[in-house]
């Protein structure tokens, strides 16, 4: 079981983009790195905003990419070859309309399942697709026509974001399994709160 070495927070960069359900991955990246207490700095050849810190016990790197999200497995990449971690060691985090507000799945490896921002980071990364994807929920509108708008356009409402924010909002064993690698064990849990 590999530890996580590499937390990425998936979004569009700017503050049009900041409260969209589309950076939803984003902003649970910067709300555990204000909890751990870690901060960012603005690394240009990763192409992001880069962090470390101690998140459940392990050491970790945390990485917001200023791409656009169709882009932003070139951050993924660059920083992943730098400091050689294994796509294994990579947990990243992103909205999922197939979950509604309020639900959390982990799941490692799989294909993209139409999302821009996890294609790039399999291609990015050699097409390999064994790292771990942190899938929260953000419903869909109903019809694909309307799904861009409603991802990138429209800020979530305030009732959406506080079920996130509470299903997000993982006790310190959580995150200790989580990173540490017991995979399964964090899947267990999470995925048990969520039916709650």
């Amino acid at each position: 079981m590999d530890a996580i070495a590499l937390l990425v927070g998936l979004g569009n960069p700017g503050p049009t983009y900041a409260k969209t359900r589309h950076n939803i991955g984003a902003c649970f990246v910067e709300a555990l790195a204000h909890r751990h207490n870690i901060q960012f700095a603005n690394e240009t050849k990763f192409k992001g905003l880069v962090g470390r810190g101690r998140i459940g016990g392990e050491d970790v790197r945390l990485l917001l990419p200023t791409t656009y999200m169709n882009d932003s497995g070139q951050a993924v990449a660059a920083l992943a070859k730098f400091y050689k971690f294994a796509p294994e060691q990579i947990l990243v985090a992103f909205d999922e309309m197939a979950f509604e507000p309020g639900q959390v799945r982990l799941k490692t490896g799989g294909g993209d399942n139409g999302h821009n921002g996890i294609r790039s980071m399999v291609s990015s990364l050699g097409n390999n697709k064994g790292f771990h994807r942190l899938r929260i929920g953000v419903g869909h509108p109903g019809h694909p026509s309307k799904v861009t708008a409603y991802l990138t356009s429209h800020t979530m409402p305030e009732s959406e974001r506080r079920l996130v924010d509470d299903a997000t909002h993982f006790s310190d064993a959580l995150l200790h399994d989580l990173f540490s690698g017991d995979h399964q064990k964090a899947m267990n849990v999470m995925h048990a709160e969520g039916e709650q």
